[in-house]
């Protein structure tokens, strides 16, 4: 189970969404401190109170340290400054690390993750992950975060609560002095919310592709790839070397560009772009990603290396199972100053 979602959520991750390494280390944090449960929405009262849980920063950062203990303060930093007591957690989107994301506090509090994660995808900013609520005049945002390496001295914890918006930025703006990355808990909601505008079922995707991409990879990455395909729909864009990569991090974001033949893409944290020679082949959300030639492991925009042999395909946004977020036009504008591309003209 646990594998099977790490491969499906860093390949559904489309870029971003963390290392299948991080994601390890929140499972076997989770394992170690109760047991893991997985339950479909409708098997929840409407009136259950979901936290989600995330991790906010650069995937790039190199001194971003945040452990599977971090997640455990920030649900009682929630609870101390006013929230109800959660019955269940939703993790924020689906990646490498973030598709477990709330599942260490989960475990230890013997509460379950619910399949109704916030989105189906990556994306880089928490509003993108919020549900739509940002929308809503009345919702006060209270967000807990904590990180860093203590040895360092760089480990701080926060609460914000306000507009969902500030709120974020606050969280951001503490990654960054965290040293890129930080654990948190936000936004609860009730379960009725979630089931109307949350990726209900995204999980349990995720977990199906994994396996079968699982299943392919003794054959090797070509093989991978073709179950991807068979499975979510897409095409192959592009095979050969990465001949360029730019990466810059700042304000707790990774942005860039990264170059496979004449093929373009530009990432923040996600890959948002793909072009050739000027024509707009996918655009955020649509899936972008490249996976290793050789293994068929997701390969994401950090990971990325000039030289690596990949693969690189798209998949149409109407194929993904995604949250309100992705339907949000003000949020798709924030991506283009960042990427220096046309986004909203593009996205069907």
């Amino acid at each position: 189970m646990g594998e099977a979602a790490l491969l499906g959520g860093a390949l559904l991750g489309g870029g971003g969404g963390g290392s299948m390494d991080k994601g390890r280390l929140n499972l076997q944090g989770a394992l170690e401190a109760g047991e893991i449960v997985l339950v479909d929405i409708d098997d929840i009262p409407p009136d259950a109170i979901l936290v989600t849980g995330s991790a906010v920063g650069a995937p790039a950062a190199t001194e971003a340290s945040v452990e599977p203990a971090d997640y455990v303060p920030v649900v009682e930093i929630l609870e101390e400054n006013g929230c109800p007591d959660p019955d269940g957690f939703i993790p924020n989107e689906r990646g490498g690390s973030s598709i477990t994301n709330g599942w260490v506090p989960a475990a230890l509090m013997g509460l379950p993750v619910v399949d109704a994660l916030c989105n189906g995808r990556a994306h880089p900013t928490g509003t993108m992950g919020s549900m739509g609520l940002h929308r809503d005049p009345a919702y006060v945002s209270r967000q807990a975060a904590a990180g860093g390496d203590r040895e360092k001295g760089m480990y701080l914890e926060i609460h914000a609560a306000g507009k969902l918006g500030a709120a974020s930025s606050m969280v951001r703006a503490a990654a960054d002095k965290a040293g890129g990355l930080v654990a948190v808990a936000r936004n609860p909601v009730q379960a009725s919310y979630a089931k109307k505008y949350g990726a209900c079922g995204s999980l349990a995707q995720a977990m199906e592709l994994g396996q079968r991409m699982k299943d392919a990879m003794p054959r090797g990455g070509q093989a991978v790839l073709s179950a991807v395909l068979d499975f979510l729909g897409g095409r192959l864009v592009a095979s050969g070397k990465v001949a360029r990569k730019e990466l810059v991090t700042r304000g707790g974001f990774d942005s860039g560009l990264i170059t496979v033949g004449d093929y373009e893409t530009t990432f923040w944290n996600e890959y948002m772009t793909l072009e050739l020679k000027g024509e707009r082949l996918a655009t955020f959300p649509d899936l972008i990603m490249t996976l290793d030639r050789q293994t068929g492991l997701p390969v994401t925009t950090a990971e990325v290396v000039e030289g690596q042999d990949v693969l690189l395909f798209a998949t149409p946004a109407e194929r993904l199972i995604l949250g309100e977020g992705m339907r949000c036009m003000d949020l798709m504008e924030e991506i283009e100053p960042i990427v220096g591309k046309k986004i909203v003209e593009f996205i069907r």
